[in-house]
């Protein structure tokens, strides 16, 4: 199905400019950008490091402006759009200047701490983001929140997750919520036992049975530290106390999020497992944008099942929602630390169970040290987590991985 301008009541298209072009929620907003002819207008697009990848998004949208982070990549991409029109940068002040253009919609889809910085330039800016990076919110939440009210930001959740929790709150008062939940599919080991899921392989753990995503993403949710971090953006973006959150492994990945209010009213957010619904709804909020997306036919699924998540055989759960807890520096520390073990993971340097397992002796180590108080700024946060990173590949070092 494809939207006309008359679909969707905007005055003039909207501009868009798109942090983290390449990547997986990039290619599914292209998706989107193109099935909506005359809505939207991209202004600039932004990539890591593959500039054929990033200019043939360019020329796709018709960008203004298309940044590439690695500074050695600006000739192969100046290559690649010579004699387009569309201006070229490299590097990091190239990735904020993208981030700061003229632009109704930043998508802040950068992956890791590499997207703090430039997402955060947006804010600053006085943009609106479509927030699909965990790191700005796991990493510098407090700070990065308080500038988005500071500068009157509207930060709409595009993870699956966050945007159905949205969706679901329907414009009530957080303060008359009882409990939220977010949804998790359980992964590719949700049904394995604990001694089988000790000797999984990195193939094994990349084999996610619903979504389709980047590495360190998939490996998250394969050992439920990803529903952890999500818990830790949803206090940020919605304002609720961590008691309040929770966790339900739904194997269907239909139902994304829960909300549950005090006179017992519950409200869901249900959608096919498909990145393109949750951002077609940011990129066309408060309207709404046809797209292409499988519709779910709860008929032909015949039943939704629920579970509670298992501490015993997933403890990075656990691990995440102590951080979650404990508050502070904690989400970032246990974030800079995760991302390190699970590169290790996926280098075969380290066991599945030796994520969690050195990720908690991270958070432990700088706990004791004190080290755990709330960073006061972004630069602050970035600070702790080069820290984190470093210890880590330290500990590892020592360990002789």
């Amino acid at each position: 199905m494809t939207a006309s301008p008359a679909s969707v009541p905007l005055a003039r298209p909207r501009r868009l400019s798109i942090l983290g072009a390449t990547g997986s929620i990039g290619q599914s907003t292209e998706a989107v950008i193109l099935g909506a002819q005359g809505v939207f207008e991209t202004v600039a697009v932004a990539g890591g490091r593959d500039a054929a990848a990033l200019a043939r998004v360019a020329r796709s949208l018709g960008a203004k402006f298309a940044a590439i982070a690695e500074p050695s990549a600006y000739g192969a991409l100046k290559g690649e759009l010579a004699g387009t029109g569309i201006k070229v940068g490299a590097g990091p002040e190239a990735l904020k200047e993208a981030a700061c253009m003229e632009a109704d919609l930043v998508i802040g889809a950068i992956a890791g701490a590499a997207g703090v910085v430039p997402t955060y330039a947006a804010v600053e800016a006085g943009r609106d983001v479509a927030l699909a990076n965990k790191e700005c919110l796991v990493c510098a939440g407090e700070p990065f929140m308080r500038k988005a009210r500071e500068k009157g930001v509207r930060i709409l959740p595009m993870d699956s997750e966050h945007n159905a929790i949205f969706q679901a709150l329907g414009g009530e008062n957080p303060k008359r919520i009882e409990k939220m939940w977010l949804t998790a599919s359980g992964g590719p080991f949700r049904s394995w036992s604990a001694e089988r899921i000790a000797a999984a392989t990195p193939e094994q753990a990349l084999a996610h049975p619903n979504w389709a995503m980047g590495p360190k993403v998939t490996v998250d949710s394969a050992s439920l530290m990803n529903k952890g971090l999500e818990l830790i953006e949803a206090l940020h973006i919605f304002g609720v106390e961590a008691h309040k959150l929770d966790v339900l492994v739904h194997p269907q990945s239909i139902v994304h999020g829960l909300v549950s209010f005090a006179d017992g009213a519950v409200t869901a957010g249900m959608a096919v497992p498909d990145m393109k619904v949750p951002i077609a709804h940011c990129l066309g909020w408060p309207d709404r944008v046809p797209t292409a997306a499988r519709r779910l036919d709860l008929a032909e699924i015949g039943s939704l099942t629920f579970e509670k998540p298992d501490f015993e055989r997933f403890p990075a759960l656990r691990v995440a929602m102590d951080a979650l807890a404990a508050g502070g520096a904690m989400p970032t520390i246990l974030n800079a630390a995760n991302e390190v073990m699970v590169a290790a993971f996926l280098d075969r340097k380290i066991t599945f169970n030796d994520i969690a397992r050195n990720v908690e002796a991270v958070c432990e180590e700088f706990e004791k040290e004190g080290a755990a108080r709330t960073p006061p700024d972004v630069e602050s946060a970035l600070a702790v987590d080069h820290i984190v990173r470093e210890r880590s590949r330290a500990r590892l070092a020592g360990l002789g991985r």
